[in-house]
Order: structure tokens, then sequence, then C-alpha cells
């Protein structure tokens, strides 16, 4: 990081009628380190930018869900060009692969841009105690969520080797150049600070914001908590899933949460869900590209255009899209899947098919709480919560749809009734290779027009990505990965 800080504006026109401390921002793309905290405005300009950090295509705007999904077991791959991420398809990136250095790089940006602005709220007096602590909660939600999605990349399944290498566990701020240097920490120490930030996180993050869009757009205390649904499922830690979802899951149907200015449930019509801007109550937290000036998604890395406009990405038949629930005309999820010229099944969730390809990114979902809620339930022996809650979010789908006794009366059973829904409800949008990973299942073999990759075992080096090398040419304690 040199003396200026990047400072993207790409949420503010959108939030300028909506809190009138961002009328104070000078209209820059870049503003000296000296100056860039000196007013409310250029405050909450940094702020912004951490959410323009994660929305960057390489990460949230869409090319990280894609690279999980080729790199999982539920669509084919029509086109081998490189640019669209043949390798990752195939199972065969290397450490000076483009995609692998790009996300690192995007993830340690924004933890970095995290780092620095929790150290100048620190000490500022530009803006209130309470404002500056939820500033600084907001920067730690950012910093979990990059630290969570780089760790299931880069090292080992935490339920694998929760001692094993992995990740620099950068906390100070970098604003010069010299401090490249930091061995990495163990996978259970990276999970460690990710739920240290999360929990400090909830604390200080207000209930909801004063809309819809800065409701699914900027963290709140139920952002937090739902992310910790995540990562607790991911070590499975399934006590403190329940835990975690009870505070936002009422105890009995109609499963919803209420505070402030927000609800969270799930909508009763699936299908409005995706297709152009959602801010609705089933929307956690997404990525919004609700700006024609600033916000145009790049063509290549849009989830429309790989999975429904080209596509680069269609369902194989051997995957879940053969399932009779997305078969059915009783089910809606069945409608977001259609058949193109070349009799290929494609996903319809993202609609927006020319440029600029601004849908919605939904990155957390109510129906993935209540689904991770389910699968821990179960996992606890709590199978009538676990039903119930599978129950509403298939019957939200297909109201007339009732389960089978051979489908739900035991655990094991439901367990697998429950993972099956998650493939259902959650598909193309990027849960798949963290639930094999998280159980610690074999990478699928996968065939499709360009090729087949094989079998990747959990003893395979390639069952997650190399370390980049672009962090190993400058960080002289960094070790890859064996």
């Amino acid at each position: 990081m040199k003396k200026y800080i990047v400072t993207s504006l790409l949420f503010l026109l959108a939030m300028t009628a909506c809190q009138s401390d961002f009328l104070d921002t000078v209209p820059k793309t870049s503003v000296a380190e000296e100056t860039a905290y000196s007013t409310p405005g250029k405050i909450v300009a940094q702020v912004n930018n951490l959410y323009g950090q994660i929305q960057n295509a390489s990460f949230y705007g869409g090319r990280f869900i894609i690279f999980n999904e080729q790199r999982a077991d539920e669509f084919g791959q029509n086109d081998g060009n490189a640019a669209t991420g043949s390798a990752v398809w195939n199972q065969n990136v290397s450490s000076t692969n483009d995609f692998v250095n790009k996300v690192w790089s995007v993830g340690y940006t924004a933890i970095n841009a995290s780092n620095i602005l929790i150290s100048k709220l620190n000490t500022t007096t530009v803006v209130s105690e309470t404002l500056a602590k939820n500033y600084t909660a907001e920067a730690k939600f950012i910093r979990a969520f990059c630290y969570f999605s780089l760790i299931q990349t880069y090292s080992k399944p935490y339920n694998l080797d929760k001692n094993g290498l992995g990740l620099p566990l950068r906390l100070t701020p970098i604003t010069s150049s010299g401090y490249n240097d930091l061995a990495r920490s163990s996978i259970d120490a990276i999970y460690t600070q990710i739920l240290k930030d999360l929990d400090e996180a909830e604390k200080d993050l207000p209930e909801s914001y004063t809309t819809a869009l800065l409701n699914v757009s900027r963290a709140n205390k139920s952002t937090a908590i739902a992310l910790k649904t995540r990562v607790y499922l991911v070590q499975g830690d399934y006590q403190k899933t329940i835990a975690e979802s009870q505070k936002i899951v009422s105890s009995s149907a109609p499963f919803q949460y209420t505070a402030g200015n927000l609800t969270h449930k799930l909508e009763s019509n699936f299908t409005t869900i995706f297709g152009g801007s959602y801010t609705g109550s089933e929307a956690v937290f997404s990525i919004p590209f609700a700006n024609s000036i600033t916000e145009t998604p790049a063509s290549q890395s849009a989830l429309a255009f790989n999975y429904l406009g080209q596509p680069i990405l269609f369902l194989t038949t051997a995957g879940i899209s053969s399932d009779p629930a997305l078969n059915s005309s009783s089910d809606t999820r069945s409608s977001l899947i259609a058949t193109n010229t070349a009799k290929q099944k494609v996903l319809k969730k993202f609609s927006i098919t020319t440029a600029p390809f601004r849908d919605y990114v939904p990155v957390i979902r109510y129906a993935e709480i209540l689904l991770n809620y389910a699968e821990a339930a179960a996992n606890t022996d709590d199978l009538n919560t676990a039903t119930a809650l599978l129950k509403a979010v298939r019957n939200r789908s297909d109201p007339s749809y009732v389960f089978s006794n051979t489908d739900i009366d035991t655990k094991t059973a439901l367990l697998n009734t429950i993972m099956t829904e998650r493939r259902i409800e959650l598909l193309g949008e990027g849960f798949r290779l963290m639930d094999l990973q998280r159980k610690l299942q074999t990478l699928p073999s996968k065939i499709g027009s360009i090729g087949t990759a094989p079998l990747v075992l959990i003893t395979s080096s390639n069952y997650i990505w190399p370390i980049p090398s672009g962090e190993i040419s400058t960080n002289k304690l960094m070790v890859p990965n064996p």
C-alpha cells in the first residue's frame, strides 16, 4: 500500500439519498491518506470502499461464486478458454494462475482496507463514538467475511486438520512497503479470529438501517449472526450453530426475525428473489449493482452471463437438476431451470443476460439460515425441529409437497434429505463446494463439453487451491501448500 488509499464510491449515489453524511464526500477516486478521514463524509466513503472491495468481479461480484461451482459437481462447462476458467473446472490450476492470484489479492486488499479503517477509527474524533463503533464493526465483519472465503479456498478443511497451515493473519494495517513477510497461522487460529470479529461486530452493529437497500448491502446484527451460523456449520459445531440460529429464527413456524426497520423471513414466492434488484425480506446480505454510473459488472464474471447468457456452465443430468423437485410444475423452483437450443439445462436464477449485468448477488439468504439450523438440529437429534425447518423451505416452493416417512423418519435419512434440499434451494449460489469439503467428500469427476476432470481425493494436492505465486514471491515467510 502506498501513501494514497483507493476509495471506491460504488455505493455512494445509492446511499446519498438515505444518509446526509454522504453529501459531504469529495467526489474523487482517490484521496491523500492524511485527509481521507478528515470529515464524516470521507470516513463513510472509506466504509463504502470495504463493500466495494468485495463487489470486485474476481470476488463476490460474480467470479468467486462461479469458481466454487466449477470445482463442484452440478455443472458442466462448454468453454475451454482459460479466461472462462477452464483450468478451474478441470481442477488443474497452478500457483501462477491469474484467478488464483486475483482472489487472494482482492481478499487481502479488503482485509487491509478493514485494518486501516479500524486503526483510524480508534483515534478519530470526527464522528461520534457510537458511529465509530458502528463503522469498526462493519470493518470487522468484512475482515471476517474475507478470511472465511480465503481459508476455505487455500487451506485444508477445518474438520480435516484444524492445526494445519492456514493463512497469514494480518490484523494491523500496511500503509508502506517492507511489511510483507508474515508466516501462516494455523487453520484454527484463522477461524478463531473470524468468530472473534463476528462476535464483536454483532455487539456494535445496528439492528437495521433506514432503507431496504442499506439493510441488505451493509452489515447489521443479523448479518453477523447469519454468517456465524455458516462458520459454525463448516466447523461441525452444531450446538453453536443452533445457538446463533435461534437469535434470528423464531421458535416455531412461520419462522422469521424482526428488529427495528428489518424483517427476515422466507418469501412466499421463490421466483421473486432473483432477476435484477432484490431487497426483499429473504435477503440477509447481498452484493447490489444499484448505480448505473459506477457499478457495471464485468461480463465474463457475471452470474447471468455464465449460467444463461453464453452459457459457459450448464447443469449436468447427473447433478441435482434431475431431482423431481426441479422437474415438477408444482415446485416453483423448477421455473428457474430451462433448456437451451443445445438441449442443455441452464439456470435462470440470474436473468439479466445482456450487459450491463446488474442482478444482485445473494450472499446470505434466510433460506440458508433455516437449512443450517435444520442440519445442526438433526445432528443433535432434535428431529422435530429439523423437520419443521426443512418443511418450511420445501413447502414455500411447493405447498402441496409431503415428505415420505423414509425421507425423514431417521436421523440419517433426514440429514440426507436436508442436504438434497440445500442442493436444490441454493443451486448456483456457490455453496456446493463448501458443502462437499466440510463433509470431507471427494470432489467428483465431471464430464462436460470440454473434457473430463478426474476425481479429486481429499488427500490430493488440488483439493484446495495452491498459495499464489505472487504471495510466495513477496512474502519470504510464506510456505506453499504441501
